[in-house]
């Protein structure tokens, strides 16, 4: 009896212990500030009631929270998502982007919610009530178009989605031809990316595994893959993307051709992706480049320039850091 009586006084010594460690960590409780909302968005009302529901938590200076965000320690990480939330983008500072800044914004938020990435699942477990449905990707998704083709139209750029259809006729082919053929304009001595990865030139030859459409910039966009990457598509092998996987992405100019069609214009610059989890530990596992222009000047100026890199692909970690998933290959 008396052993049971000391065990019993050394569960609830226990349990007292972890209450009033509990109660002192709420002295540490992270608090968010409220500044005001000096150019918020302005939006049609079905638009702004699915972004104050699902967003405006980590991304407006109107952050609403329950009474479970507001305890030590979820309060630490709520002020810390909240904080590089509105880093990212803050709708209550909407008018302070410039309109290529819009543009790529809503481009984003229409993908990051269509990749699951948005809102965080993590976010998403404790507020259930923020997930976006499909019809209401779709709303976010015609707004997007609409309001990008607005933008465009007031900075004196033209919208060639809004100008008519969006087919890609054989220019395409003819720039993929010379992306494989090298073109005669293409520098013969190419300088390595200033993290040391070399020019992978022939990549044109890969197999085109996909193509990608920026309604917000204007581009046409092209992905190839090599040997090592066909496979792993082949064989359903890409989560995670085997070592040695390259994917280059092919960026040229949209404009608008004979019979209202959409054509691939001036080169823009090729990036590429390598897989190698040990070598490129630090980088989340792939190595990152990207040359520019014609001359194809390497980008960035010095080795961190991997970071715009890895923050732009972060969203999509689930996934492996890729955005575009490959269509399917026949072996």
């Amino acid at each position: 009896m008396a052993g049971y009586i000391k065990k019993q006084k050394k569960i609830w010594t226990t349990l007292l212990i972890l209450l009033m460690g509990f109660g002192l960590l709420q002295f540490t409780t992270s608090q968010n500030t409220h500044p005001p909302s000096d150019e918020p968005l302005q939006a049609p009302t079905e638009v702004m009631n699915i972004l104050r529901r699902s967003c405006y938590d980590c991304h407006s200076n109107q952050t609403k929270l329950v009474w479970y965000d507001r305890l030590a320690p979820a309060s630490w990480l709520v002020s810390k998502d909240v904080k590089k939330g509105r880093k990212v983008l803050n709708f209550s500072e909407w008018g302070k982007l410039s309109d290529k800044q819009k543009s790529g914004a809503l481009f984003n938020i229409v993908n990051f919610i269509m990749l699951g990435s948005m809102p965080l699942p993590n976010y998403l477990r404790l507020h259930p009530k923020a997930k976006v449905s499909m019809a209401e990707l779709n709303i976010l998704k015609q707004y997007a178009v609409c309001e990008t083709a607005r933008i465009q139209e007031t900075s004196g750029q033209k919208n060639l989605q809004a100008a008519g259809s969006t087919t890609i006729n054989g220019q395409l082919n003819e720039a993929l031809l010379q992306a494989a053929t090298g073109g005669d304009e293409l520098p013969k001595t190419v300088l390595p990316a200033v993290n040391g990865i070399e020019y992978p030139r022939g990549y044109g030859n890969w197999r085109l595994i996909s193509t990608t459409d920026r309604f917000d910039n204007n581009t046409i966009r092209a992905i190839f893959g090599n040997d090592v990457a066909v496979k792993a598509i082949q064989d359903n092998n890409i989560q995670p993307w085997p070592d040695g996987a390259i994917l280059a992405k092919v960026l040229w100019k949209r404009v608008e051709g004979q019979n209202d069609l959409i054509v691939a214009g001036d080169f823009i610059h090729a990036e590429f992706m390598i897989k190698n989890k040990v070598k490129y530990a630090t980088t989340d596992g792939w190595g990152w480049a990207r040359w520019v222009g014609k001359e194809l000047k390497p980008f960035g100026k010095t080795p961190a320039f991997t970071a715009t890199c890895t923050n732009c692909h972060s969203p999509v970690k689930a996934l492996d850091y890729v955005y575009t998933m490959p269509l399917k290959l026949k072996k």
